[in-house]
Order: C-alpha cells, then structure tokens, then sequence
C-alpha cells in the first residue's frame, strides 16, 4: 500500500489545476518533489514544504509516484520520453500518472515505453475545472493497467470524489474527450441562454435561479453562467487548452470516421475568440462571442 511511509510523491505542473492539486498531497502527508516551468508558480508550495526540483529528471530520481499536469501533448511528451525524461530516469516500480488532457495514442505509446522499463504509467485526466481541483472534487478517468489503478486510489481519491477505471491505457484520455465533446456543444447553449435572458429584458441571475434546478441544468451552467454574468472571465480552464482538446477529439473522431457537428462549430467560435486574443481567458469568455457582434 502506498503511504506517506513509503511514498514520495513527484508533481509536474503547478499551473491553474496543478498547484490545488498537488497541495492537496503534501497536506495529506506526503513528500512532495515539484517542477514546473516557472518556479514562480510553485512558490507558494514550496513555502508549504514541497521540494523544488530543476528538472523533470529530478522529479524521476526523487519520487516513486510522478503526476503531470501540463499543458499539451507535445508537452507530454517532452516530459515522458526521451533521455533527461520520467521513463528513462524512474526507478522500476514506479507510477507515472498524467493527469494532462492529451492524445490517447500518446497514452499509448507512454505505456508501452513504461512496460518495457518495469514501471506503470496510466492515463488519468480530470474534469472539474479549477473549482474541482480547489476542492479536491474531481472526476478522474482512468486507463491502464488495473492493478495500477487500485493501489492509486488511495491517492487518487485525495483529489477527486469520482475515479472510474475505464480500461486499458488510453481509455482515459478517450473519456476525456467524450467529456470535452459534451461540454463544447453544452457551453454554446449556455452562452446563447444567457444572452437571450438579457435580451429578453429578464434578470439572469433569476433565470438561473429557475433554470439549474431543472432539466437544463449542467455544471457549466451552475458554476460558469453566474461568471459571464459578473464579468469575470479569468481561467478556471483556458480557452487555449480547449481548443487543444477539441482539436484531439476532432482528429479522433475523423479516426473513426465518425461526424460531429456540434463540436466542429464550437471549436469554429473558440478559435474566433483566440483570433481576438482572448485564448488565455476561461472558457466562459464564449459569451464574449454574442457581446462583440
């Protein structure tokens, strides 16, 4: 069993999502190694008792289970393979958990290189947003070896309320983008609600009132409608890495031969939204779409 005994716990990526995250462990007790590329952002960890590592390399000596959060597959894969990345370096037995929204062949190819070196990787990434991972509320979907995924639960479960195994490696990431298809085309009917509130002359927050309690009720529309209302479109998800992850189920979906509509015409409005520079904000900046016209 994994414990803080006989558990020192990597973290890689300390952005929006990471930085809750990873404090969520080293409150629980664990050795915590960290590396992001600003150390800037893993400050108030390392004030906390977290280890600053230089490189991922580091991490790799210095834990025996490694999370990454980053910000796209190249990213990914930058940090997995390679000579200075986690296989080449992590003891045998080790875990490598990515928690990064990323491509399901990569996940893949990361198990396969892991097997060969006696160590588990599983894919794992999350939805919740930056509320879910603050409160250590996240669903994590998981794939890969399920002997992994049991003796992780423990630690899984100390950040998210909602693990599922979903099957072999790559089934996360798969998930992920069932997820991510779900809230694009949720997230342009949210968008277009809201407006239509106010242009209806109706108060919004009266709507919503009425509205998340019933049959249209969503996660986007409790916890991101009352945030476009306030104006307030700071990243709780960026709207760069959502297109990043539209465009992974977009090419998945061509894969399989497959049409979606909805998803295509979601990304069309976030990449009109990037073009006009708002690709750092959250992904509630969409109402921003109807405001500009």
């Amino acid at each position: 069993m994994l414990t803080p005994e006989n558990t020192v716990i990597g973290f890689i990526g300390t952005g929006v999502m990471g930085k809750s995250m990873a404090g969520h462990l080293l409150k629980a007790g664990f050795p915590l190694v960290i590396y992001s590329r600003t150390k800037e952002k893993a400050q108030e960890l390392i004030k906390e008792g977290a280890t600053w590592a230089d490189t991922p390399k580091e991490v790799a000596l210095a834990a025996n289970v490694i999370f990454t959060m980053v910000g796209y597959p190249s990213d990914v894969e930058e940090v997995y393979l390679g000579d200075h990345g986690l296989i080449e370096n992590a003891k045998p037995g080790s875990y490598l958990i990515d928690m990064t929204t990323s491509s399901p062949s990569l996940a893949v190819k990361i198990y396969d290189e892991a097997k060969k070196k006696e160590i588990y990787a599983i894919d794992a990434p999350v939805s919740g947003g930056d509320v879910g991972a603050r409160e250590a509320k996240l669903s994590i979907m998981v794939g890969g070896d399920q002997e992994a995924f049991e003796a992780l639960c423990p630690i899984l479960n100390i950040l998210g309320t909602n693990l599922v195994y979903q099957g072999k490696a790559g089934a996360g990431q798969h998930t992920k983008m069932v997820n991510q298809i779900a809230i694009a085309s949720n997230m342009i009917g949210v968008s277009e609600a809201i407006i239509y509130a106010e242009k209806a002359g109706l108060n919004p927050e009266n709507v919503l009132k009425s509205i998340t309690a019933g049959a249209a009720g969503s996660w986007s529309l409790s916890n991101l409608a009352p945030r476009m209302l306030k104006g307030d479109f700071e990243p709780g998800f960026y709207i760069k890495h959502f297109i990043k992850d539209m465009r992974i189920a977009l090419e998945e979906a061509e894969r399989m031969e497959m049409d979606v509509p909805g998803l295509s015409l979601a990304k069309s409005l976030y990449d009109q939204l990037a073009v006009n520079g708002e690709e750092n904000s959250g992904t509630q900046a969409l109402y921003k779409y109807w405001k500009s016209e």
